[in-house]
């Protein structure tokens, strides 16, 4: 009953809507692929022995790592562009895998593969139809990498009711924290366990190859408004006279670039571009006003001081530093990234007035790593049943 009632509910949803998505498509080109492929069946060819579902460009990146477990024949299907594009880049080449935009839920009765043996989605994304349809047809439902924040949970619960019914459709639910497995259960998800971020599972590749510092390099990576000065000013202060450091400076926001080079301007400090000289060491810092370099940076540094945790952002990802074992150092302001801080071993969380003593012992802190990464992979190909 509740399905036939949502179905219908689909429905009358999709003709309200039909004029605005007329509208995207004419007038608004970032839409024009993916509307169509979502609400217009174009593309509309679905084949497969599972289904892995991620929304976008961040969800995409995380299951990187299946790539090479790939060996049936795969739907990968997302909403956004970003996530399109990076799908076809990691598993275009592999003919097993056919790369989709995610069918409207009205749409789904009529494109579920008639072999479909497993689904696999991301995240939060609680699509009822899809889980729905797939158990019609004899698969099973896995919802991967769970989350539910405490920020979002609320709005969550008031409509628990349906949540209730979507969790009825979903056989295993591995989460990420302790927290989201409590959250889960109170909207009524079972056979639920806490298996981690599956981020940690991905290996991270370089793009080229800097020559390292004879020295040590100090990477300052996805800097906030506020971190470059406080980061610049312990610097300068407790260890820039001794020459056995270099820094580098990358803001999260490439808007930023003129800003943080005016700021080093300030200082009166030898500095370059990274635009201009690549990794010049002779300077004793060097602004990263490019993008894309993080992970072959990461990979010729000795410390890293991860931003958007000086301030109230909530933190950055610190895998991709620590998978490179670089010494980490990090603010208190991390509540964004609890559950991938909990997955490295060997870190450092400073607060701000502690950061000038830190640049002091640097020598004594340890490299960070990632815990256990191929004995958590094994357990998940094991969980997916993936060979």
């Amino acid at each position: 009953m509740f399905a036939t009632i949502y179905y219908i509910f689909c429905g009358i949803l999709y003709l309200l809507s039909l004029p605005f998505l007329i509208f995207l498509c004419i007038f608004k080109p970032k839409y024009r692929d993916s509307i169509p492929g979502r609400f217009f069946l174009c593309n509309t060819s679905f084949r497969g022995d599972v289904w892995i579902h991620a929304c976008s460009l961040g969800e995409i990146n995380s299951i990187e790592f299946l790539k090479p477990y790939l060996k049936e024949k795969v739907i990968i299907s997302t909403i956004t562009n970003t996530g399109y594009a990076r799908a076809l880049e990691i598993f275009g080449s592999n003919k097993n895998v056919e790369v989709k935009f995610l069918p409207f839920e009205l749409f789904l009765p009529f494109l579920m593969p008639k072999n479909l043996n497993k689904l696999i989605v991301l995240e939060a994304e609680l699509w009822f139809m899809l889980f729905f349809y797939s158990k019609s047809i004899g698969a099973d439902t896995i919802l991967l990498n769970a989350r539910i924040s405490s920020k979002s949970f609320p709005k969550y619960k008031k409509i628990s009711f349906f949540y209730r019914q979507i969790f009825k459709y979903i056989d295993l639910v591995l989460c990420q924290l302790e927290d989201d497995k409590d959250r889960l259960i109170e909207l009524g998800a079972k056979n639920i366990e806490v298996f981690g971020n599956i981020k940690a599972l991905n290996k991270f590749r370089i793009s080229k190859q800097f020559d390292r510092f004879e020295g040590s390099l100090i990477f300052a990576a996805s800097t906030h408004r506020g971190e470059e000065d406080l980061i610049l000013r312990n610097y300068v202060d407790s260890i820039l006279n001794s020459k056995k450091y270099r820094l580098c400076i990358a803001p999260r926001h490439p808007e930023r670039f003129d800003e943080v080079w005016e700021l080093l301007q300030k200082y009166g400090i030898s500095c370059a571009k990274f635009s201009e000289v690549g990794l010049d060491y002779s300077y004793d810092v060097i602004l990263v006003d490019m993008m894309g370099e993080l992970l072959n940076i990461y990979n010729v540094s000795d410390i890293v001081i991860l931003g958007g945790s000086f301030v109230k952002v909530g933190g950055h990802n610190p895998l991709e530093c620590a998978f490179f074992n670089v010494k980490l150092i990090s603010g208190v302001y991390i509540f964004n990234q609890y559950a991938l801080f909990d997955l490295i071993s060997n870190y450092k969380i400073v607060k701000n007035d502690e950061l000038k003593s830190t640049f002091e012992s640097l020598e004594s802190l340890e490299n960070s790593y990632i815990k256990n990464q191929d004995d958590k992979l094994n357990k998940l190909m094991q969980l997916l049943d993936f060979r």
